[in-house]
């Protein structure tokens, strides 16, 4: 992917930072997020090496913000990933998660088939859209199937957590080291997918650079982990004596999470690093 005009909207987050950071180097980007500093910040880092990197201060949930944006840079490539994205809280404001996770991505949608321009819009979605028992999960699978309804051009790239993004257990359990408390983990046979940052993007670009339109891209994340069994290695590691502490599963919370349901595993190709769903 080079000498393309690049959004990503969420550009200041944990996966979108990431994507403009493997995509600046060869292409122009706009990065649209509603988090004023970071995305001063990254923009800031990336056009001192000399990268092409405009910010965008604003909200998806305001079509006349992507409207005035489209029209500013008539982008050929959309990567959606600004979302809500934590399980617990929008099970408490589930309007903040329809109104972002949905209503947002519709107005994506809509201004960016207006555009001939356009060759290809990513929506990054996550496991927790294929058991859709959260209100989170359930948004997120409704941005899939609006995306994929789409057709030509229009694909979801699907993975499961990401190490070291906001938000993730990692940086969690960083700072209870920090401050001398225990590691909490909500139930001791949970289990979870996990992958790099680095990795997920990586792979993320290259579906996209494969996709057609109209598939989910899902990546093979190995095997789950025991999240009881990472914090364990994690004290080991950090030669940590602060104990392990049991929380309780949180309203909206699987035990175990499936990259893909019953019926897609059915119809998936195996390809490389990924499964294909079309």
């Amino acid at each position: 992917m080079k000498e393309k005009r690049i959004i990503v909207t969420g550009g200041g987050g944990s996966i979108g930072s990431e994507i403009v950071r493997q995509l600046a180097p060869d292409n122009k980007i706009f990065i649209l997020d509603n988090n004023e500093t970071a995305t001063f910040d990254l923009s800031e880092e990336l056009s001192q090496k000399g990268y092409w990197i405009k910010p965008r201060i604003g909200d998806i949930r305001n079509p006349d913000t992507i409207k005035d944006l489209f029209s500013d840079f008539k982008p050929q490539y959309i990567f959606h990933t600004a979302a809500y994205k934590h399980v617990s809280p929008m099970e408490m404001y589930s309007k903040e998660a329809i109104d972002t996770n949905v209503l947002g991505t519709y107005y994506l949608i809509q201004e960016a088939k207006q555009w001939k321009c356009l060759e290809k819009f990513v929506f990054i979605s996550t496991d927790k859209a294929v058991q859709s028992t959260s209100i989170m999960g359930a948004t997120k699978r409704l941005g899939e199937i609006m995306v994929r309804n789409q057709g030509k051009g229009f694909m979801v790239v699907r993975f499961g957590n990401v190490l070291g993004s906001r938000g993730s257990v990692i940086p969690i359990w960083q700072k209870q080291i920090n401050d001398g408390k225990p590691l909490t983990v909500t139930h001791p046979e949970m289990t979870r997918y996990f992958m790099t940052i680095e990795e997920a993007v990586g792979l993320t670009i290259q579906a996209v650079e494969e996709g057609k339109g109209g598939e989910i891209y899902v990546l093979d994340m190995g095997k789950s982990v025991s999240i009881l069994q990472l914090a364990k290695d994690i004290i080991q590691g950090a030669r940590y004596e602060g104990g392990i502490k049991e929380i309780g599963v949180r309203p909206g919370e699987l035990m175990h999470e499936k990259l893909m349901s019953e019926e897609e595993e059915k119809v998936a190709i195996k390809k490389d690093n990924f499964y294909i769903i079309k």
